[in-house]
């Protein structure tokens, strides 16, 4: 026997009342067609309420304007992402250069406005699609960077270091490195508990950690700490208020 499938939770932020009106209107047409079912449970103003709603409720899509006074959309979205379960989000804007920031960030779908129904709908199926695919097999978690001119998605899984070095902070694989224009602690927020800060300029996989020694630190200007990274043998500092967290990590971690 089927059993109904639960309506999408939809969250509507934009900073403009009749364009929060005309999408819950929307998203009511859709609906009524069952194709998919969905509901509006708020319509809010700004991305600070937003982020103050979801720290009580759970939604599964955001209708997420980008241009919104204080936080942006775009902010917002980036913040999400270091949520447990992170809503998809998609983008609805009078701006399409928007569209490859959107991207990066993940998003589901990128509506332009004025938002006709059949794209909303096809949007609101693409979510109700990928929430089925996710319940059984959880995406891979990745990082997208910016390399001439192309967009790669790093899996998260596959990276050794973050390391931030003047205005950039470089990603380093085992066979790639990469400059992010991500401040580090915004990234970190999004790496999980298999990252371990050993410095305020680093953070390090903890399964690619091979070794724990002092020994002669060209950035600390004397013998300190560092750890060695696996498959790039290279060395990183530790500072001094880390070796404690990263010795009882590691130790726990079985190195």
């Amino acid at each position: 026997m089927s059993h109904p499938v639960a309506p999408l939770r939809v969250l509507i932020v934009d900073d403009e009342p009749l364009a929060r009106m005309r999408l819950a209107q929307l998203v009511r047409e859709v609906s009524a067609g069952g194709d998919p079912a969905a509901e509006v449970l708020g319509e809010l103003g700004e991305a600070q309420a937003a982020l103050d709603w979801l720290a009580r409720q759970d939604a599964d899509v955001l209708l997420l304007d980008i241009q919104m006074p204080g936080l942006d959309g775009t902010a917002l979205a980036t913040r999400l992402q270091a949520l447990p379960r992170p809503p998809a989000v998609v983008f609805v804007t009078a701006h399409a250069e928007h569209a490859l920031r959107a991207f990066e960030l993940e998003a589901t779908d990128y509506l332009t406005k004025p938002v006709r129904r059949e794209r909303l709908q096809a949007a609101l199926v693409r979510v109700a699609r990928r929430s089925a695919v996710q319940g059984v097999a959880p995406a891979v978690p990745v990082i997208v960077v910016s390399e001439r001119g192309r967009l790669v998605r790093v899996p998260v899984a596959d990276v050794l270091y973050l390391k931030a070095e003047l205005k950039y902070v470089t990603l380093r694989t085992a066979t790639h490195t990469y400059v992010l224009d991500d401040a580090l602690s915004e990234i970190e927020q999004r790496l999980g508990d298999s990252f371990l800060r050993v410095h305020r300029n680093a953070v390090v996989a903890k399964a690619a950690v091979s070794a724990l020694e002092r020994r002669a630190s060209e950035e600390e200007g004397a013998e300190g700490w560092a750890v060695r990274v696996g498959s790039s043998g290279e060395w990183l500092a530790v500072s001094r208020r880390q070796v404690g967290a990263v010795r009882e990590a590691l130790t726990t971690s079985g190195l």
